[in-house]
């Protein structure tokens, strides 16, 4: 199948190689030219156990490109990805200018049936303001366009993103329409041989479902460092309380390390649009 990836970062650049590497042809488009350049020369810009070596076998294998050219990008893929940036803003709120200027792109160069695939962490109702930003400007293009919006989150962590991507523990894919299903499932097939990993729900589900389980986990960190606080005020082993509470299946051993807190490029921002949105909601 063609694939486009817009945004070769850390989601990106590992979704496109994985995906590559299963025989899916894959262009892969960024803005930075000069990063554009090095990824075709197999340099990768980014520390992730395994995926420079995998990167540069599928550029040798003709499986993978990297390009600026958004046309190109745009024209090539039957599904395309969005692998963007989504920072916060000031507010809280999720900047989706990247999501929305892909949208924008696809409207100016695409002719064929498409799928758009959020694969950026947004907020809920994204899908749907981007089915419209589209709309719009095919409007003001004067032109027509068959394509459907689906939400299929990344779960990847830092570490092991290759692994997690290669061997996931569940595909969310939020859609609307058979034929659509039908296309994702086939895209995901070499990574639902072992049994059934894929969940469809509705877009706005799947959108939610990426935040709640992000904002879960940041929970649990939080939790065991207010407990492990208590329990330097009761004179309680706070290793002990972990061991404790951790052989409850309900609770599990993950994330209940008492450290110095959540941090890196996820958490705190999706916390903070998560929050963003209750308000407004």
């Amino acid at each position: 199948m063609k694939i486009s990836v817009f945004g070769s970062g850390y989601v990106g650049l590992v979704q496109a190689t994985v995906l590559a590497e299963v025989g899916h042809d894959v262009i892969c488009m960024d803005i930075d030219y000069e990063k554009v350049k090095a990824l075709n020369l197999g340099q990768v810009t980014i520390f992730e156990p395994g995926l420079a070596e995998l990167v540069k076998e599928n550029l040798d294998n003709g499986r993978l490109r990297f390009t600026s050219d958004e046309k190109l990008a745009v024209e090539h893929g039957q599904v395309l990805f969005i692998a963007v940036g989504t920072p916060s803003r000031e507010d809280g709120s999720a900047d989706l200018s990247a999501v929305f200027s892909v949208g924008e792109a696809v409207a100016r160069h695409r002719s064929e049936p498409i799928i758009i695939v959020e694969k950026s962490t947004v907020p809920v109702g994204t899908g749907d303001a981007l089915r419209d930003r589209i709309s719009a400007a095919l409007q003001r293009y004067d032109q027509t366009l068959d394509f459907d919006i689906v939400s299929n989150p990344e779960f990847l962590k830092e570490g092991s993103a290759v692994a997690d991507c290669r061997r996931p523990d569940r595909i969310i894919i939020g859609c609307e329409r058979d034929a659509v299903r039908e296309v994702m499932r086939d895209l995901y097939a070499p990574f639902n041989r072992n049994h059934d990993r894929i969940m469809f729900m509705d877009l706005r589900s799947a959108e939610l479902t990426k935040y709640a389980a992000n904002c879960m986990l940041a929970t649990k960190i939080s939790f065991i460092n207010q407990i492990a606080e208590l329990a330097e005020h009761l004179g309680a082993d706070i290793e002990s309380v972990r061991l404790g509470i951790g052989a409850d299946s309900r609770i599990g051993y993950h994330f209940i390390y008492p450290g110095c807190g959540y941090g890196g490029s996820c958490f705190p921002k999706d916390m903070r649009a998560l929050i963003h949105s209750a308000e407004e909601a």
